[in-house]
């Protein structure tokens, strides 16, 4: 993955000045590799003006979750979203998080609260965070970066105009894959190991409250729509067919499945 994203910011530098541009890349990429695995967890939180969670009974929930799963005790954040949902971050077990909106406390049972943080549990036993955290941040980069250079690049018409047409195609378009390169699968285990932790009909019947709740919509949706337990920013129907997510109905009928067995 960081091999990509490297590979990507070299690119970028390559299109619009050359081999000294591309070195450009090269020494930034490295910076950013570096600063994202130590601090991108920060940035996150940041991002969202989460806020350290002062809730007996929900630090309660991971504490017991965290010792099923055979890992350190993550910390726990609030972020004041106004949709229920959750998310994981940190760069390894000894420094992972757990951020649960307002509203997913004020909103759903408390069996259906630990069904979503059990989700979000195996996440971080399994790494997943991680990856996640760093295709948030350097799918937002790569756009940035791209910013810099046309503007820095060539003053000529027509490299003004290429540089114009990777900005705000190609760009994105690299951006977001590197959110689809987080796997689906990864979903559907966390779900399943979140399952076993918990409850697979309480996680289901999470999923289907979260994802009735509605949608927001804001700049932050595009580096880390895919952090949270469900994708909670509103987008067009065309970008559904690159979701980061598998469809809600599908994992929820699988979690079912699951209770059955």
């Amino acid at each position: 993955m960081i091999l990509v994203l490297t590979l990507i910011v070299m690119g970028i530098g390559l299109f619009f000045a050359g081999f000294l541009g591309m070195t450009i890349g090269l020494v930034i990429a490295v910076i950013m590799n570096v600063a994202m695995y130590w601090f991108s967890s920060a940035i996150v939180l940041r991002m969202y003006g989460a806020k350290p969670l002062k809730n007996a009974k929900i630090n309660h929930m991971v504490e017991k979750l965290a010792k099923k799963a055979g890992i350190p005790i993550p910390k726990t954040y609030i972020v004041d979203m106004n949709v229920p949902n959750a998310f994981a971050t940190g760069r390894n077990h000894s420094h992972s998080v757990v951020a649960v909106t307002q509203k997913l406390i004020d909103e759903l049972s408390d069996d259906e609260i630990e069904g979503v943080l059990a989700h979000e549990i195996s996440h971080i036993k399994h790494y997943d965070m991680a990856i996640n955290t760093i295709a948030a941040t350097m799918g937002a980069a790569i756009t940035w970066i791209a910013y810099i250079f046309m503007f820095g690049g060539s003053d000529d018409e027509g490299g003004n105009i290429f540089g114009l047409i990777f900005l705000f195609i190609l760009a994105p378009i690299a951006a977001m894959l590197i959110r689809l390169a987080i796997s689906r699968n990864r979903e559907y285990f966390a779900d399943h190991e979140g399952g076993l932790l918990s409850n697979p009909l309480h996680l289901a019947s999470a999923l289907n409250k979260i994802s009735k709740s509605g949608k927001v919509s804001g700049k932050k949706s595009g580096p880390t729509s895919h952090m949270f337990i469900v994708n909670p920013f509103s987008g067009r129907a065309l970008l559904s067919l690159f979701s980061t997510h598998p469809p809600t109905e599908e994992r929820i009928a699988r979690l079912k499945e699951m209770s059955n067995k």
